[in-house]
């Protein structure tokens, strides 16, 4: 009798679990419901946003401001703009980060000066100025180095040793300024961005691959660029939203096929800044969204192998290699 006393006095209390109270989250979802119900009641009831001007006609016998004909080509000169200058940046990037990774010094001194400069000039101030290079140069041309001073120094006045030339006012001028000043720009930023990808791969792989006969070119491409593009991806990805934006930078050059710029040109014609601005607003909502949808596939992508899931997977594998055999859980099942 008294051992069962004592059995029923050491017996624990059952355990009765209070859930943790969280006031301020409380607080903060309802101060969060009222800003966005005041913000969606602005959105509707206040007439100066004009929403018919923007979607439905903006003028007698015209489309909303979004959907008339100049702004849509300017819509595909924006993304037409963004390609081309992250072409341009992607692939010079990749150049020279590899210089600034390289052993010779005067490479890597140059990628690092190019670096320096690129990045320390606004993006604005550059699309002003390659739009205004032309004054130094009235033709640009491939040919003979000093070809002139050549020519002088043989007696010869009016030698021309270019093989092509253009007028340097249609070629730096417009949209090939503004692709160049935005192409040039990122390619510095990208420079960076590849580095630290690169940096971030073990040495020890590509030295293993030297060892097993692969050239540089091949280690880079094969071993080392695979494995960086985890972390390359996100930033580059944030880089192409980013350059979508500077895009309506170079309205200043001017670049008249742009998206900011023709909708400046309805606003100057209409005297209507706000609607036309929403618009403007709108148009890089969905161009950004889509790249970010983009982004986050091409992330999960890249990141396979990586995550919490494959490493416990990994895990698993290595478990049952140490014992010989899968490993089975309750009922006889494997994972």
């Amino acid at each position: 009798m008294s051992d069962q006393m004592q059995s029923e006095r050491a017996r624990p209390e059952a355990i009765k679990a209070v859930p943790v109270r969280h006031p301020g989250r409380w607080v903060t979802i309802a101060v969060l419901a009222v800003l966005t119900a005041m913000f969606i009641h602005m959105l509707v009831s206040n007439d100066n946003f004009r929403w018919s001007f923007i979607f439905s006609s903006y003028a007698e016998g015209k489309r909303g401001v979004m959907f008339t004909g100049p702004v849509l080509q300017g819509l595909w000169g924006t993304i037409l703009l963004t390609v081309f200058a992250m072409l341009i940046g992607i692939v010079l990037g990749i150049v020279i980060a590899i210089m600034r990774l390289s052993d010779n010094p005067i490479l890597s001194r140059v990628a690092w000066v190019y670096t320096w400069f690129f990045r320390a000039v606004p993006r604005l101030v550059l699309a002003i100025l390659f739009g205004n290079l032309n004054i130094l140069w009235s033709r640009v041309g491939f040919g003979l180095p000093f070809d002139k001073q050549i020519g002088q120094l043989f007696g010869i006045d009016n030698f021309n040793g270019q093989f092509y030339s253009i007028k340097a006012s249609d070629l730096l001028a417009g949209f090939v300024a503004g692709m160049l000043a935005l192409g040039l720009s990122e390619a510095a930023y990208m420079a960076e961005i590849v580095r630290a990808g690169i940096q971030s791969i073990d040495p020890g792989q590509a030295e293993a691959a030297v060892a097993l006969g692969l050239s540089r070119g091949q280690v880079l491409r094969r071993v080392v660029l695979p494995q960086a593009m985890r972390v390359i991806v996100p930033p580059t990805g944030n880089e192409v939203i980013a350059m979508v934006k500077d895009t309506s930078l170079v309205a200043f050059v001017p670049v008249t096929g742009e998206l900011f710029f023709q909708l400046q040109a309805v606003s100057a014609r209409t005297f209507i800044v706000l609607p036309v601005l929403v618009a403007a607003v709108i148009w890089y909502l969905i161009l950004c969204s889509v790249l970010m949808v983009g982004q986050f596939f091409l992330e999960r992508h890249f990141s396979r192998g990586y995550g919490t899931a494959s490493k416990a997977k990994r895990r698993l594998r290595n478990i049952e290699m140490e014992q010989g055999g899968r490993i089975t859980v309750e009922g006889g099942a494997t994972p």
